[in-house]
């Protein structure tokens, strides 16, 4: 059994109350239900690419050029807020180093907002010309962190 509600009004919070009021109680075999926010938006995703494109584009650092996928890495270090999160590293098996990074399809919606305002912030610090796209997406990021303060 399998049920999702996502709280966006009282109607569906009085329908997960009766849901769970009509659920049997069974303590060898106990329901488990778990209460979480969600996790950032495909819409979320795509607004990011562009911005991370931009600097791809137009950003040397410590002498290096580097991809999209680097600087989400990059960023998503900047951001990190436990320990968990945290950028960290190991010896690989086969030599060199590993990174581990934060996964940003396991990020909530407000730490990818952090995220998108990061980019912005990083990018502006190093002079990049944001593209019309990402402009658009900044600008999103902005209004939804307003109305979310």
């Amino acid at each position: 059994m399998s049920q999702q509600f996502h709280l966006i009004n009282e109607s569906v919070k009085q329908n997960a109350i009766n849901f769970i009021r009509d659920l049997p109680v069974d303590q060898k075999r106990p329901l488990i239900l778990d209460i979480k926010e969600m996790k950032r938006t495909a819409e979320q995703n795509r607004k990011m690419w562009p911005l991370l494109k931009d600097l791809s584009d137009q950003v040397v650092w410590f002498g290096n050029k580097y991809d999209s996928d680097d600087w989400k890495d990059l960023i998503t270090a900047l951001v990190a807020k436990t320990k968990k999160q945290e950028q960290r590293m190991a010896p690989g098996l086969n030599g060199g180093v590993v990174m581990f990074g934060q996964r940003t399809s396991k990020m909530k919606i407000g730490q990818m907002v952090e995220v998108i305002e990061a980019i912005y912030w990083f990018g502006t610090q190093q002079g990049v010309r944001f593209s019309e796209k990402s402009k658009l997406e900044i600008a999103w990021a902005k209004r939804w962190g307003e109305r979310h303060a």
